[in-house]
């Protein structure tokens, strides 16, 4: 049995049933929608994904909020008692406070458990992307590889995964800060839709945009296809904001011109989706080296 575990936080949106198989400890980020909070757990028992989207279309205007270094306390804590060490890997610190929360959390603890090891990273990532990341860093830990083997491997190569996204309306990313007004400016223009990225500072930037949603999944498409190292190993992810046949579409495209070992489907959940708004689809894989512009 390890002795450490991966903690993490439900901006993953990664499918319960592959949070299980790989043993991640997922603390829930909140949305909040008409003054109510729900919490994002990956088995939507306060709210499920299709119910999130249609409060989108009935014109929902939602919020979140980050998690709190109590938050990651009260998770630490139980796992310190066990006898095991942590390493935790948090939503893009670009995105959220989220990893500055983890980052309190690990030093007030190391007073009191100064023999245990609570190792904290930034992904740099963000949806299925950060799943990419924690589903690589689970596999090593299951194969056997120490604590410091795994965070060395996922600070060295976090670098590496790749975001490429679409999304129906930008406005949702700038009204949520994600997005500066000048770059959310592409959005208003008729019949463009952007093609974004997540660059090298783990930050949101318009790399291209398209004149129509297919030429833009197609773009998402060739991008990958260019910039993709080693895909017969590779895991491919896509997540979207309700909109499962481009998903499967640009699905079909890719293998249509590439082997790889799996591509794996799932919902943009609600924290990811309340900035990201409806009908955003988004491409994860490992490829050459993010850059900052």
């Amino acid at each position: 049995m390890s002795n450490y575990v991966i903690v993490t936080d439900s901006c993953i949106d990664l499918p319960l049933e592959l949070i299980k198989k790989l043993s991640l400890e997922v603390i829930p980020l909140t949305v909040i929608i008409s003054g109510k909070e729900y919490k994002n757990y990956a088995d939507e028992r306060d709210i499920t994904f299709k119910d999130f989207y249609q409060l989108l279309r009935n014109e929902e205007v939602p919020t979140t909020s980050q998690l709190s270094p109590i938050d990651f306390m009260t998770v630490y804590e139980q796992i310190l008692k066990q006898g095991k060490d942590i390493l935790s890997i948090s939503f893009s610190s670009a995105l959220s406070g989220t990893y500055q929360s983890a980052v309190v959390a690990r030093n007030e603890l190391l007073k009191e458990y100064p023999d245990r090891k609570i190792i904290t990273i930034d992904s740099l990532c963000a949806s299925m992307g950060q799943g990419l990341l924690l589903t690589y860093a689970a596999e090593m830990q299951q194969a056997g590889k120490s604590l410091e083997d795994v965070s060395a491997w996922v600070e060295g190569n976090k670098q590496s995964i790749c975001h490429l996204f679409t999304v129906s309306d930008l406005n949702h990313l700038k009204r949520g800060g994600r997005l500066s007004a000048g770059k959310a400016f592409i959005g208003t223009l008729i019949q463009l839709k952007p093609l974004l990225h997540v660059d090298a500072l783990g930050k949101l930037v318009p790399i291209a945009k398209a004149r129509g949603r297919k030429i833009a999944m197609n773009q998402m498409v060739d991008r990958l296809v260019q910039t993709i190292t080693n895909p017969a190993n590779q895991l491919i992810y896509i997540s979207h904001g309700d909109c499962l046949e481009d998903a499967l579409y640009v699905k079909e495209q890719i293998l249509k011109q590439i082997d790889v070992k799996d591509v794996l489907i799932n919902y943009i959940g609600p924290v990811i989706g309340a900035h990201s708004g409806l009908g955003t689809l988004a491409l994860f894989y490992i490829g050459k080296e993010r850059t900052t512009n």
